[in-house]
């Protein structure tokens, strides 16, 4: 019997708690979502938004998408918190650092990643979780980006030309209805990155609620296109429904005031 996909269902996948070392000594908590039955096709490293305003690796949408993309696109998701960030997994080492020590905890998610023998390594970024792909996450391993509602708050003219100079591709999902960057806008800005694609998300606002889905589908059509989309709303197999009350202080209103 179909079970329809809801916001809090797990869908069956190799799961794992990880730690990141990065470079100057801290240690991160993470965790690595893999398909259950087959290698990966890609590999999303996900960075989540300003944990100074709710963000963290269980920030809805990457917390949907290591639920889901496993078993539905056979993708695999590698999320964590950044320095001095909290969830339900633990909190990571260090402190928030405004986008600059935060370039060695970027580095050690893509090294774990390779080491991991993780293919097709795609780095999605949300809000300043895009600052962080674009400043520090041009790395010869990496196939490409996906952004979500990115500000471009840190990020400077030089880190998109390099992006630029680089040829890998660049997709930034754009809500018209977004705090900080709207499409008509984000357009100018990206033109910088000649192969840069925007893409405008009608309705949607910064921080995707009730769009997730449309996320998702945006994403996998980037990084493992030959996985049929809009992906299938619901499942055959045996799930799981994760716990919404663990959530509960790290929602919308969690975003009260400026977010990034």
């Amino acid at each position: 019997m179909s079970n329809h996909i809801r916001a809090n269902s797990i869908l069956p996948a190799h799961r794992e708690d990880i730690e990141l070392h990065t470079a100057d000594g801290v240690t991160l908590v993470g965790e690595l979502a893999r398909p259950l039955d087959r290698e990966p096709v890609a590999t999303l490293v996900c960075l989540h938004p300003l944990p100074t305003h709710g963000g963290m690796m269980d920030s809805h949408v990457y917390r949907k998408a290591a639920w889901r993309l496993p078993a539905l696109a056979g993708i695999a998701v590698l999320r964590f918190n950044t320095r001095g960030t909290s969830s339900v997994r633990g909190t990571s080492g260090g402190t928030f650092s405004q986008a600059v020590d935060e370039r060695y905890d970027v580095a050690a998610a893509i090294e774990f990643a390779e080491f991991a023998d993780l293919p097709n390594i795609w780095l999605v970024g949300w809000s300043f979780g895009t600052d962080l792909t674009l400043m520090y996450g041009l790395d010869p391993a990496i196939a490409g980006a996906v952004l979500l509602s990115p500000p471009l708050r840190f990020s400077k003219p030089e880190h998109l030309e390099a992006w630029a100079a680089g040829g890998k591709p660049v997709t930034a999902l754009i809500p018209e209805f977004d705090d900080y960057l709207r499409p008509a806008e984000a357009a100018e800005r990206f033109a910088a990155i000649p192969q840069a694609e925007v893409v405008p998300v009608p309705g949607a606002k910064h921080l995707w609620v009730g769009d997730a889905e449309k996320v998702l589908d945006e994403i996998v059509r980037r990084v493992a296109p030959e996985v049929p989309t809009p992906l299938p709303t619901t499942w055959d197999g045996p799930m799981e429904t994760g716990d919404a009350s663990a959530y509960a202080d790290r929602t919308v209103a969690a975003f009260n005031g400026p977010q990034g």
